[in-house]
């Protein structure tokens, strides 16, 4: 079904208030989750209303929390989600590390208590555009085996770091540290599809094709002990600097009932002035120069904004059974 980002953004805030989510998580989710559909990341749209929906009525998540915000010296900060879905307490995080960077050269915060946080990416897209390099790091529920490990241990703990680019849209690396972000999985198996083999394992360790073995079992390292060993650096990284909960002390996102997440972010924002004014726009130039004379090179970031784009015009395609799987909920107030 074609949707266009205003109907997207409908569907999904009708969606999440009629879980009982409040007016003001329900909008500021429902705005990244459309945004997600339009930068062709399915995964991490409309698909997770029903999930979100799913743990709101089970209690996984507080509906109407009041952020809690704790200044750390001068240049940091720790802001409690508490127990809410993880979209605007990110959204403040992100705009506060801009304003501290803006003031001291460099914003730290860290998010406790939080959830699912969607496209990691959208964060620092936001500071690049304001002129700011920025990182964010985030862990999520255990998926991941340790090296030579068989048990899951954590999250696929994504990172994402953007660069600016003057006028232009910026740099954006976004990543999960599974050889695919395990949302891939879910989306597959709503519409019944198969996974390529070597996405992910078994509970039992073994390669699987089925998206629901997938889920119940364990992601495969994105290259191996290296993403392993990322994943760990992201893990000590935002759970040592947020208090949150370690990725195997979550239960899964999967699941609509079980524990609060009590997950973490941290968002790393920088001034990029520290070599002078026009240092860093100058090099970043020269470095593009180089990246664009080889035929066939892609910048990252810019085949999301080329359908972000083309999806702000004419709409996007999303799946009929995601659609229809909102609309039930809203009609039954997810009660079934």
């Amino acid at each position: 079904m074609n949707l266009s980002y205003q109907e997207l953004l409908a569907l999904a805030d009708s969606g999440l208030r009629a879980a009982g989510i409040g007016a003001k998580a329900a909008y500021e989710t429902a705005q990244f989750l459309a945004l997600a559909e339009l930068d062709g990341l399915a995964s991490h749209g409309l698909a997770r209303v029903a999930q979100y929906a799913g743990h709101a009525k089970n209690g996984r998540i507080e509906l109407d929390p009041k952020l809690k915000v704790r200044p750390f010296k001068t240049a940091a900060a720790l802001v409690d989600a508490r127990d809410g879905l993880a979209f605007p307490a990110l959204r403040f995080a992100t705009d506060l590390s801009v304003n501290l960077a803006s003031k001291s050269g460099l914003g730290l915060v860290a998010v406790t208590n939080s959830h699912h946080f969607g496209v990691a990416g959208h964060y620092v897209e936001a500071a690049a555009r304001a002129g700011y390099i920025a990182l964010l790091f985030g862990n999520t529920p255990a998926a991941m085996p340790m090296v030579g490990g068989s048990k899951a241990i954590f999250g696929t703990n994504p990172l994402a770091a953007a660069f600016p680019n003057g006028a232009n849209d910026p740099l954006v690396i976004d990543m999960s540290l599974s050889a695919v972000a395990r949302g891939k999985l879910l989306v597959a198996a709503k519409n019944g599809q198969q996974i390529p083999e070597g996405w992910a394992l078994t509970v039992d360790g073994k390669p699987t094709t089925d998206p629901q073995e997938g889920l119940k079992g364990l992601m495969v390292p994105l290259g191996g002990d290296k993403g392993a060993l990322l994943a760990l650096i992201v893990e000590l990284l935002v759970v040592g600097l947020s208090g949150s909960r370690f990725s195997y002390e979550a239960d899964s996102f999967f699941d609509p009932k079980g524990n609060r997440p009590r997950i973490g972010q941290l968002i790393l924002t920088i001034d990029p002035g520290l070599a002078g004014a026009s240092v860093f726009a100058n090099r970043m130039q020269d470095f593009l120069k180089v990246l664009n004379a080889d035929i066939g090179t892609r910048l990252p970031g810019q085949r999301r904004f080329m359908q972000r784009a083309t999806g702000l015009k004419g709409g996007v395609m999303v799946s009929d059974v995601v659609v229809e799987e909102i609309q039930t909920g809203i009609r039954q107030l997810w009660t079934e």
